[in-house]
């Protein structure tokens, strides 16, 4: 009876409702199609993809692609340099983002501030292609701006594209650059919804600029940067294939130093038509993903639970 009345109960609640589960339904259909759905494809990992079979008709061969993936010698290399250039962006984005958006709500000309924050906005737009040749014409040994001037003040010629040790800074360079515009647009939310009568009280205390900064401003979007870091971390092990790729490209001399777990997937789908081991190591950095997210939630939900995501 009990099961009866709580079944009443739900489709009275679907009735009620209709009208905002219609105005929802889009949104759904359109998550399970493109979101849930191609994860089916996560099969491929555990088998011996041909075009005959297709992805259910081709055999399986269990853990061979994991196999191949973690015996080419590559696993270890592109999964430090994945995490490593991913802590470097995440640390040194958000430290810049948030000097930013306090540097814009210090500014006290209106007009120079609109102008900084379109400025520093404008990368955003900025296709990685575009980047990436920008880039070519920095570092380039022939015609690019810096090997130029170098040669004019009486130096020798830096290879960029051939020495690997420069690369990690090159790009991190280039990311931040740009995502400071719109990394920053959240953190300059937030400190816009600070109560200003805070900030007159410090004031009155005495308090200067950097006092308030320190005292008052960072603390105040620490709940902002918490939320965003723990979003940013659930990524930590997916390379920023556009920026890789787009900078270095197939230059082998430099994969020491900048391939990355995406942009090995890619080479082996292409270069070797590998749809397997391609899926696996997609599988693989998923599941890393996804257990660092969780551990580094749990972490700062005990710190504080209001903190945490879920």
């Amino acid at each position: 009876m009990e099961t009866k009345n709580r079944k009443k109960g739900f489709l009275k609640k679907l009735f009620k409702y209709r009208v905002y589960l219609l105005m929802l339904a889009p949104a759904v259909i359109y998550t399970l199609i493109f979101a849930y759905y191609p994860m089916t494809g996560i099969v491929m990992a555990f088998k011996k993809y041909n075009y005959a079979g297709g992805i259910w008709g081709s055999p399986w061969n269990g853990l061979d692609n994991f196999a191949f993936f973690f015996k080419s010698g590559q696993a270890g290399t592109v999964t430090r340099n994945t995490v490593l250039y991913n802590l470097a962006f995440i640390v040194i984005g958000t430290f810049v983002q948030v000097a930013v958006a306090v540097f814009l709500t210090e500014i006290h000309g209106k007009r120079f501030r609109k102008i900084s924050q379109s400025m520093m906005f404008l990368p955003y737009f900025i296709s990685w292609v575009i980047v990436g040749v920008m880039a070519f014409n920095l570092f380039s040994s022939d015609y690019g701006f810096i090997n130029r001037l170098i040669t004019m003040l009486g130096g020798q010629k830096i290879s960029f594209y051939t020495e690997p040790k420069y690369w990690p800074f090159i790009l991190i360079f280039f990311n931040v650059w740009k995502g400071v515009g719109y990394g920053s647009v959240m953190y300059l939310a937030a400190i816009m919804g600070i109560d200003t009568s805070v900030y007159e009280a410090a004031a009155i205390d005495g308090a200067n600029v950097f006092q308030r900064i320190f005292k008052v401003t960072i603390p105040m979007i620490m709940p902002t940067m918490i939320i965003l870091l723990l979003m940013s971390v659930g990524g930590i092990f997916k390379g920023n294939f556009d920026l890789f790729y787009n900078l270095v490209g197939n230059n082998g001399l430099l994969y020491n130093y900048t391939d990355v777990i995406d942009t090995l997937a890619m080479r082996a789908l292409i270069s070797s038509n590998d749809f397997g081991m391609s899926a696996a190591i997609g599988l693989f950095q998923s599941v890393l993903c996804f257990v660092t997210v969780t551990i580094v939630n749990k972490l700062v939900s005990l710190y504080d639970r209001d903190y945490a995501l879920f």
